[in-house]
């Protein structure tokens, strides 16, 4: 595609521009495809042209979404790129030559490579008969929450936020101020043909102490109090039978709260996957992984 710079710049937003056509980089842990699990084909966000797979994507620890191999042989290009004092093997788009990002020796077997790509250089196209269904959870701070929920098979997006009160688009300082009655609170979706509401519902149960009233450990107050938010018959069904459950195994009745879900809130993007953007070294080392 001979396409013009000119032209490039009427066809893509500004920042796909930037990684697609000047060869930049995103940020990591702060991307639209880095955690998604979804299944579907990653597409050029430039021509369109199909370039991974879902089933070779892989959570590599570096904030970038990776694969281990692309969607065929013709796929993508790999050339030398020794910008930035580097020495890197460059992957573009076989079809228009766009910059996706690089590709290093150390991914997974059977090809031992990792491609490391931008979420702004692709577009997704999911599979037609993947079906998704959201929860939501509330089990205190939703750092530690997200966190637990991210690791799941079948779990294809996480969102940390507010919900359960009355204020409309809640700040954090809101929630903290106990005034809103809102909760932190993790929205799930998740696929249902790889894991059941009832198997994160035991999973809730295990990663907080729902006998605790006011709080959770050392964060006390409304905001973190643990609930279930029921978005369907089914779910609050499913939610009250397992919470009669846990009542019978004694050791204190259960201070849980189930409540049919109201407007959630996505919270501030630094409390997003807070968890994995706090890994130490990757986090100072930047594009180096790219």
């Amino acid at each position: 595609m001979n396409h013009t710079d000119e032209e490039w710049k009427k066809i893509l937003t500004p920042e796909q521009y930037h990684v697609l056509r000047e060869a930049g980089t995103e940020r990591a842990f702060a991307n639209a495809y880095w955690n998604s699990h979804r299944k579907g084909q990653y597409l050029c966000a430039a021509c369109g042209a199909t370039l991974f797979d879902s089933g070779a994507k892989y959570d590599s620890g570096t904030g970038w979404p990776s694969f281990s191999t692309p969607a065929g042989k013709d796929a993508v290009s790999v050339s030398r790129d020794t910008s930035h004092g580097m020495s890197r093997d460059e992957v573009t788009c076989a079809r228009c030559g766009s910059h996706l990002g690089h590709v290093f020796p150390d991914g997974p077997a059977p090809t031992g490579e990792r491609y490391c790509m931008n979420s702004t250089a692709m577009k997704f196209n999911p599979d037609a008969e993947t079906k998704t269904e959201k929860a939501i959870f509330a089990a205190g701070c939703f750092w530690g929450v997200q966190d637990k929920f991210d690791r799941v098979k079948g779990v294809v997006n996480t969102a940390a936020g507010y919900t359960g009160g009355a204020t409309a688009n809640p700040t954090y300082e809101d929630a903290c101020s106990h005034a809103t009655g809102h909760a932190e609170a993790v929205e799930v979706e998740f696929d249902p043909s790889v894991v059941t509401y009832d198997e994160l519902l035991s999973l809730f149960w295990k990663i907080h102490n729902p006998r605790q009233r006011g709080g959770q450990g050392p964060d006390i107050g409304d905001n973190y109090r643990s609930a279930l938010f029921y978005l369907t018959p089914e779910q609050k069904a499913a939610a009250e039978a397992s919470k009669q459950k846990m009542d019978a195994e004694g050791a204190g009745p259960i201070a849980t709260e189930i409540t049919k879900a109201s407007t959630f809130y996505p919270a501030e993007d630094y409390h997003q996957h807070y968890h994995s953007r706090k890994p130490g070294f990757l986090g100072r080392l930047g594009s180096i992984f790219q």
